[in-house]
Formats: C-alpha cells, structure tokens, sequence
C-alpha cells in the first residue's frame, strides 16, 4: 500500500476538565489499510487504544470502528467509542438519526448526543458470577490485599475481559499498589464507595498486567455499573470517579432510561486535528 494523508484526531474522553481525561486517537479514514497496518500505528502512537474508522458493513451503522491496543485488536472498549463517535462528529461524518451507530467487533453500539457530553449504550455482559477462589487469591494477593480485603468480588467483562474487587471504600481503593508481574490475568479493577455526602458514587482503579493503570474505563464502568446496581449499592443517575492516582479527573456519569437501557458517558473534548500519513 502507498501511504497517503489520512484524517487524524485525538480525544480526550471522561475529563472533568482538558487533558484531564483518557485519550485516544482516530484515525478517521482507514480504507485500505492492513491489520498489520493498523497494529503498527497503534503500536506508535503508543496510547490505550486508537481507532480505526472503516465503511459500515452493517446498513443500520453510521460507520464501522477497529479498536487496537499497542498490542492487539479489542471488539470493544468504552473510550474509544466515544472518541471515535466524537472525531466522525467533529469531522462532519453523516449520521442516520439522532444517535450515533457505531459498528464493531461486539456488534452495534449506539452513541447519545447531549451538548458536550456523549454515552454509549452499554453492550451485554459476556462474563459474568464470582472468580474463583484461587483466581480471586491470585488478584488480591498482586494488589497487596489479603482475603479480609476484598468484600466482594466478580467478573464483569463486556468485551475486554475486566473482573473487579470490592474493597468497600475510596480510601482502600487508592491505597493499592499493584504488583503488575504477580497478576494471574490480563486486567483487574479495585472499587471502594466514596463517604456519604460526596460528589462521586465511588472511585474506581482498572489495572492492565503489561503493566499500567488505566487512567479512565469505559467498558470496566459499563460493566462495573451493572453489577453494582445488581447487587443494590448505588441507584442511578450516579457518577463514578477514576483515574487520582495517575494525575487524571474522570468522571462517568451512569444513566438508566425509561426502557431499562443503561447508558455510560461523559465529556468528551477533540483537542487535535490533524493528518497522519500511512
């Protein structure tokens, strides 16, 4: 393939206020290019996840989205698919309706509008009940948590293959320092309530064993959502805060409507335009 001038963006998702967010990039016309093509540009811009913006195969999308961590392609990740709805917006990508139809791996995903702010639907869970005693151990013990720790604790994956510990607290939750080598998979969040009286319903940490913390998770606060509002802790409308310990503000607001479906977003800020030649 000859490398041509391709549109480019880069988001930041969640912030409470600019660069205060989870960014991702967008690379808003990928035709043509390979899957090695797209890991490569992944890879360089070295960020969570950038998006890939292909022609719609499903006529009921507005377009379709290719997510890649630096590593691999996921069928779905929450920021990214804000981001992407975000550029295609911005860029002045057609739309069908009032919504915006994103097509990926976990199948359509509808994007809400409402002033600055964008939320996705969240897409069913395909994990879900407790870990594994050994498995849940294996977590704990690379957090530097004992047994006593964790309250409770489950799988809540809708694509990338998150679980979570309750630790009952904000406080228990910033107070974790991974040890990323001991972790027995990929990905693992913390959640502990804020003080009665707060802003926040509770802060959130999601932790990736190649060795970084999420700064803010949408597919986590997706799933997380779900299964505290299973298990009767928060009601909604509520707001979940992420990313304190890497210097970051996120905040996800959680919204139900009037036919059950539960809604994840947040601000959502094009802060580069550009082009990238690939």
């Amino acid at each position: 393939m000859t490398p041509r001038s391709r549109a480019f963006a880069q988001v930041d998702v969640f912030g409470a206020a600019p660069f205060r967010g989870n960014p991702v990039a967008v690379v808003l016309d990928a035709s043509g290019m390979s899957d090695a093509d797209m890991q490569a540009v992944a890879a360089w811009t070295n960020l969570s996840e950038t998006v890939f913006i292909l022609p719609a195969t499903d006529p009921g999308a507005d377009y379709r989205a290719r997510i890649f961590t630096p590593h691999t392609e996921l069928p779905f990740a929450g920021h990214p698919t804000l981001g992407a709805a975000a550029a295609w917006l911005d860029a002045g990508g057609p739309v069908s309706g009032a919504d915006v139809i994103q097509e990926c791996g976990a199948g359509l995903v509808r994007v809400r509008r409402d002033e600055n702010a964008l939320a996705f639907a969240a897409p069913p869970l395909v994990r879900t009940g407790a870990l594994e005693t050994r498995e849940m151990f294996g977590y704990a013990t690379s957090l530097g948590l004992t047994l006593l720790d964790v309250q409770a604790h489950g799988w809540v994956d809708n694509g990338p293959g998150w679980c979570v510990l309750d630790l009952g607290s904000a406080e228990a939750v910033l107070a974790v320092e991974p040890d990323y080598q001991a972790m027995p998979g990929a990905k693992v969040a913390v959640v502990g309530a804020c003080p009665p009286g707060s802003e926040h319903a509770y802060e959130v940490r999601a932790f990736v064993a190649a060795g970084y913390e999420d700064p803010v998770t949408g597919s986590l606060n997706a799933g997380l959502a779900q299964w505290m509002l299973d298990r009767d802790l928060v009601q909604t409308p509520f707001t979940a805060h992420q990313g304190t310990r890497v210097g970051r503000d996120g905040v996800v607001r959680i919204d139900r409507d009037d036919d059950g479906a539960l809604w994840v977003g947040g601000s959502v800020r094009v802060l580069e335009r550009g082009t990238i030649r690939v």
